[in-house]
């Protein structure tokens, strides 16, 4: 038997039916629902949908490195630090707006409310391409982040109250892999787009924005369709398939419980020292990811190539990213464990920024700076996947669950308003001051997930050593992850 199933084993609760809550035999009650077949089409109904806006989410904040090639630092006469400082409006958008976006979503319903996001961001992120002057484009970088705050948080959440514990890490890394798709295809898209130059008067760099913009307005509108609510309301459910998702996940979680919003929820994500290391261990990864996405064209542009082979050459690294990010997502759930998976993925993504700063002259081969540019994609997507997927498989009570989410994200994003002072454009071709704080990063990375391991390691061994009465109780009853019936996965 696997540490996870004794863990799994170990936190049974007694209903008041008398079952316990691992038995199963209500589920088997319904012979008539095969539970993969089930899943399969939650899966179908729910994650091509998140994957898609995420992808544009990602697509509309990360396309601006594609657009510098094609001049957007020109037309808008930046000088200096000034690029760095229109991204770094951005992740402090982001930040502020984090928590307060997952809070609505709590308060109001994800068809209503992820959509919404969508469309908002949408419209400024067209917006972008129409900027006339330094200060409006500012404007809009800052209002892109806040807008697109509570897209990630707000799906993970809504992930968690559809599926197992056991079943969202996948489900979290398949959602998250739409990064690096949008890596690729943004590559792909800035080539193609920017042969547009010229068009209705307009730089190559203002059709990125305009077209990657609208595209997600009429995504947005179509989202109101098929983004559903959460399994009592969905429309595509029959009632014996809402019923057999409701004892599944009563056995297991905390999702089907009618948990009003408190700020006293709130307050018990904000003092836990563990949801303090979630967002620990995102933070040592979000600058390495978002320097990696904001800055990828420009370092292959200064290892010599022309900005059009700069677009096209970013396609393979998220290409391997992508596969990889799936790959250890299914190998770290059969497994069942994660931290492990999280280390060695940082220190792949750490032996390519040894090796691009090993590089003193990379003008001169630059086909093994480009090389680390493999390594560093294929470890920290990866790792940014499962670390992302921690939160919402060991936090239990839905208020704290969507708190500690968002915290995630709002720490991990401190990360990121770092990392867009670090690649200046006097630092090429080498960039050793962003590379070295990378490297940095990534070390720092395995320290924080080590840490995390242990702690939950030990928590989980106290809990086993502790006698707990587990007599007939009411679901009002349960205390969240403070239970002492809880197990947390490492």
């Amino acid at each position: 038997m696997s540490s996870e199933e004794k863990i799994e084993e170990k936190s049974s609760v007694v209903h008041p039916s008398g079952k316990s809550e691992n038995d199963g035999s209500d589920l088997e009650e319904d012979s008539s629902i095969k539970e993969g077949a089930l899943l399969r089409k939650l899966d179908f109904k729910l994650l091509p949908a998140l994957g898609v806006l995420y992808l544009l989410s990602f697509l509309d904040r990360s396309n601006v490195a594609n657009a510098r090639l094609d001049g957007l630092t020109t037309d808008l006469k930046m000088t200096g630090n000034q690029y760095l400082t229109s991204l770094t409006l951005y992740f402090i958008g982001y930040v502020l707006f984090e928590i307060p976006c997952n809070i609505v979503l709590k308060r109001t319903t994800p068809k209503i409310w992820l959509p919404t996001l969508t469309l908002a961001w949408g419209v400024v992120a067209t917006l972008m391409g129409i900027t006339q002057n330094l200060s409006g484009f500012f404007a809009v970088r800052f209002f892109l982040g806040a807008t697109e705050s509570g897209l990630f948080p707000g799906c993970v959440y809504y992930l968690s109250m559809w599926y197992k514990r056991s079943e969202r890490q996948f489900r979290v890394s398949l959602f998250f892999s739409a990064a690096s798709l949008a890596g690729a295809f943004g590559g792909i898209l800035a080539w193609g787009i920017g042969h547009m130059t010229g068009v209705g008067g307009l730089n190559g760099w203002r059709w990125i924005f305009i077209i990657e913009g609208l595209l997600t307005v009429v995504v947005s509108l179509i989202a109101y369709y098929f983004i559903a609510n959460y399994p009592n309301t969905a429309h595509f459910l029959s009632d014996g398939e809402r019923s057999y998702i409701h004892k599944r996940l009563k056995d297991d979680s905390d999702a089907t419980q009618h948990e009003g919003f408190t700020w006293g929820n709130v307050g018990s994500a904000l003092k836990d020292p563990k949801c303090w290391l979630y967002g620990l261990a995102f933070h040592t990864l979000s600058l390495p990811l978002y320097t990696l996405s904001l800055f990828l064209p420009t370092i292959i542009n200064a290892l010599g190539y022309t900005a059009a082979a700069a677009q096209l050459l970013t396609v393979p690294p998220y290409a391997l990213a992508f596969v990889l990010t799936l790959v250890l997502a299914v190998v770290s759930e059969r497994v069942h464990v994660r931290a492990p998976f999280i280390i060695s993925s940082s220190l792949l993504a750490a032996i390519g920024y040894c090796i691009l700063l090993s590089q003193t002259s990379p003008t001169h081969n630059p086909g093994v700076s480009y090389l680390g540019t493999f390594f560093a994609a294929a470890g920290i997507y990866p790792s940014t996947a499962l670390a992302l997927s921690w939160p919402a498989m060991n936090v239990s009570g839905q208020t704290k669950r969507a708190t500690a989410n968002a915290m995630q994200i709002s720490i991990g994003n401190l990360g990121a308003v770092l990392g867009t002072q670090l690649y200046r454009a006097e630092d090429g071709p080498r960039y050793i001051l962003g590379h070295s704080f990378a490297l940095g990063y990534l070390l720092a990375n395995c320290i924080v997930v080590s840490v995390l391991w242990v702690v939950l390691s030990r928590e989980n061994g106290r809990r086993d050593k502790t006698e707990v009465d587990e007599t007939v109780i009411d679901d009002d009853e349960w205390q969240g992850d403070v239970d002492l019936r809880w197990r947390f996965t490492t």
